[in-house]
């Protein structure tokens, strides 16, 4: 008679059921070569329709978890699966652009490409400029604009070029106040779209804007989760408002690093 006759009969388990497109987040941990870790034990999900806010002080590694998630950065431990990822955008900190190109043909561009033609891309690049209160600028040419107009140039473009995960690094950083309020409510909608947006900040107006944060304090070594795989956690409900690199992901349908 087998030993374990009389042991009920308990059935495996059945596979956690994902999303067609999602980022899963394991055990998470990374390093510079000769430096002390960043982070440490990140375990979470990211799917479309939320924004998710990376916080935490200067040198935490909020932008090296960008650079991670996009598949830049190979982390020191864990991993990343990107299912579903085909397209990766990236608003960067310091915005660039064609110097001589206007503000139109820089948000119009990603339209073109995808094949509309001219008169509804430009429509629907004025939109997403309104978007950002910027609609004023659309004939200056990239040369003439602010650092403030630039990010927010570069932010309506990465709405035009709809990826399926946006990653913004410190999008308020060259704005002034009532600016930088105003597009932290845009970006906390924007994943109403239908994509995963991640937004690493310091501003905590661009945090509460967010409905989930990941506070990298947490995760460094010592922190509150350091110590065990740990999720984020929820923001505090947010009041509805009305320079991209645009990344192809690697294994579009499911990527690993």
């Amino acid at each position: 008679m087998p030993v374990n006759a009389g042991a009920p009969n308990i059935p495996p388990a059945p596979p956690v059921s994902l999303p067609p497109v999602a980022v899963v987040v394991t055990d998470l941990a990374h390093r510079f070569p000769g430096t002390d870790t960043l982070f440490e034990h990140l375990t979470c999900t990211l799917l479309p329709g939320e924004t998710v806010a990376v916080c935490g002080p200067s040198g935490c590694g909020k932008s090296t978890l960008l650079s991670i998630l996009a598949g830049w950065e190979k982390p020191a431990a864990g991993t990343v699966e990107r299912h579903g990822i085909a397209r990766v955008g990236w608003v960067f900190q310091n915005p660039y652009g064609v110097p001589e190109r206007t503000a139109l043909d820089h948000v119009v561009f990603p339209l073109l490409a995808k094949g509309e033609r001219r008169g509804t891309a430009e429509r629907e690049a004025l939109d997403a400029m309104g978007l950002f209160d910027l609609k004023y600028a659309a004939d200056r040419p990239f040369s003439a604009l602010s650092g403030g107009e630039a990010q927010r140039l570069m932010l309506a473009r990465a709405v035009c070029s709809r990826p399926d995960m946006l990653l913004v690094d410190e999008p308020t950083a060259q704005l002034d106040t009532r600016t930088a309020h105003s597009v932290s409510h845009v970006l906390g909608n924007l994943a109403g779209q239908g994509m995963i947006v991640v937004v690493a900040t310091h501003d905590p107006d661009t945090r509460d804007a967010c409905q989930r944060i990941i506070d990298l304090a947490d995760y460094a070594p010592g922190g509150a989760l350091s110590g065990e795989p740990g999720d984020d956690q929820a923001a505090p409900a947010m009041a509805s408002t009305p320079a991209m690199a645009s990344i192809p992901a690697k294994g579009a349908d499911h990527a690993t690093v």
